[in-house]
């Protein structure tokens, strides 16, 4: 298939360059960068000023060069394209390379994991949930219980409340984010090297 066809951009094969799109620029330039069909592609801030319907296609065409076996190397500061689009995340600051691992990986161990809320139907002891190795604090805002942890967070609880005859209700759940976790390493670097 024809590199340009293979970037979607048949129906502007005869077009000018500066006729394009920025989502079609972009993609041209992604299609110039694989014509050698190299091994190793490197990407710097693939959908910088690309509207949301372009940055889809954008990461579309990403991951199909993914799925065929090119290693990619991304550059960016959008934790959702990085989360989205990349195996493996090294967070960088100052030029160092603070952390590495993959994107849930990074968002689990350093965004503070998930947060689980829920509105008990009675009272109950916190150790029924302190106890469980995924849950690392309990704490109540009014008939509300917020629960934070790892793992199976969620399905840990209700299983632990249902033995003690407790039923959740209004349960809400979130979890942590790379960009959660980008924040907390870079402010934990930042103040390591201004105390060195």
């Amino acid at each position: 298939m024809r590199c340009w066809a293979w970037a979607g951009l048949g129906p502007k094969r005869n077009a000018y360059y500066r006729r394009l799109s920025g989502g079609q620029k972009q993609r041209l330039s992604i299609a110039l960068a694989l014509v050698g069909n190299p091994e190793v592609a490197i990407l710097d801030e693939l959908t910088t000023g690309l509207d949301p319907q372009a940055r889809r296609e954008t990461w579309r065409l990403i991951e199909d060069i993914r799925d065929r076996g090119i290693t990619i190397l991304l550059v960016t500061h959008y934790m959702d394209e990085a989360e989205r689009l990349c195996n493996r995340v090294a967070v960088i600051d100052s030029g160092r390379v603070i952390a590495l691992d993959t994107p849930g990986g990074l968002a689990e161990r350093e965004g503070g994991g998930s947060h689980m809320t829920f509105r008990p139907d009675k009272p109950f002891d916190d150790r029924v949930l302190t106890s469980l190795a995924e849950v690392g604090r309990v704490e109540h805002e009014g008939p509300r219980v917020v629960v934070s942890g790892t793992g199976e967070l969620v399905s840990s609880v209700v299983r632990a409340l249902g033995g003690a005859g407790v039923e959740a209700h209004e349960i809400q759940v979130e979890s942590a984010t790379l960009e959660d976790a980008f924040l907390r390493l870079v402010s934990r670097h930042r103040e390591e090297v201004s105390t060195s």
